[in-house]
């Protein structure tokens, strides 16, 4: 079971909270065995992941989808908290992740990912900012207002 927590102590609640859903064991008829924290094989490539999750809101229960791009799935997954939390008001034991997975380009669904997806994409340097030549040229206070371009 991958569960998502930001301590042991809290990781070991949630276990408990969903044996006892799934299966008919309570803590003092059952044992945990082990709590590892699992690494990302390849941190430094970006992937796209897709996690379906579980909510509750003020209303009722309701299933969603949601894909982020991260270079680690820990990484996606506090994405999709603070997005539930900002849109949707949704605090973190409200949130239950069903499945998560790693999607290929693709398979997208959402346009907030497949526009990533061009390879000559490019990004503007915004606010590239003058510097002085030599070190002695430096001064702490300009008689000009700093001149920001691209």
């Amino acid at each position: 079971m991958k569960l998502w927590a930001t301590n042991e102590v809290r990781a070991k609640s949630k276990f408990w909270y969903f044996l006892r859903k799934l299966k008919k064991v309570k803590k003092s008829n059952g044992q945990m065995l082990a709590i590892n924290e699992i690494f990302e094989k390849n941190p430094t490539k970006i992937k796209n992941y897709g996690i379906w999750l579980r909510y509750q809101s003020r209303t009722g229960y309701h299933n969603m989808y949601k894909e982020y791009r991260d270079t680690t799935l820990n990484g996606g997954v506090e994405q999709m908290y603070t997005e539930m939390a900002s849109r949707h008001r949704v605090r973190h034991h409200c949130i239950q992740i069903i499945k998560t997975a790693t999607i290929p380009a693709k398979l997208c669904k959402r346009e907030s990912t497949k526009q990533f997806h061009d390879s000559k994409i490019k990004f503007p340097l915004v606010f590239k900012k003058v510097r002085p030549p030599s070190r002695k040229l430096k001064t702490t206070y300009k008689a000009t207002k700093p001149n920001l371009f691209m």
